[in-house]
């Protein structure tokens, strides 16, 4: 049977401490959502002064990310051509969460909500890079 890798406690500390650092060094109030491969939320940190929502708006990044294997710009983007993605259920179609890929598989999702969304894209990433 073949194994796949997957998220372990380790990785998701780090990624999120990397996260949170660039959140800082930028002064910016954000929640940062970590899912696993189907989604499912495995941490939440949400910043002091970061508003309600953003709780709710990272993790669904983070889950449609993770479920599409896809960043969820390309679904921002994809709506523009087809309006009927809109439908998709549990997707949502902001940018600011990016799968976690590890060996060509889609281990996981980081998705941040509080900023700019290419802002919130930007403190995704430097999660991501801490697993390269």
């Amino acid at each position: 049977m073949r194994k796949k890798p997957c998220l372990q406690s380790f990785d998701v500390h780090k990624m999120a401490a990397a996260c949170r650092a660039e959140a800082e060094k930028n002064n910016w109030s954000v929640t940062i959502a970590i899912v696993d491969d189907a989604g499912v939320l495995l941490y939440l940190d949400r910043m002091d002064g970061a508003i309600a929502t953003t709780s709710e708006v990272a993790t669904l990044k983070a889950k449609t990310s993770a479920i599409t294997r896809r960043p969820s710009k390309f679904w921002e983007d994809r709506v523009k051509d087809r309006p009927a993605f809109m439908n998709f259920p549990g997707i949502l179609q902001i940018q600011g969460g990016l799968p976690i890929m590890y060996e060509g598989e889609c281990v996981g999702a980081i998705g941040v909500s509080g900023v700019q969304s290419h802002e919130d894209e930007q403190i995704a990433k430097a999660g991501i890079a801490t697993l390269s």
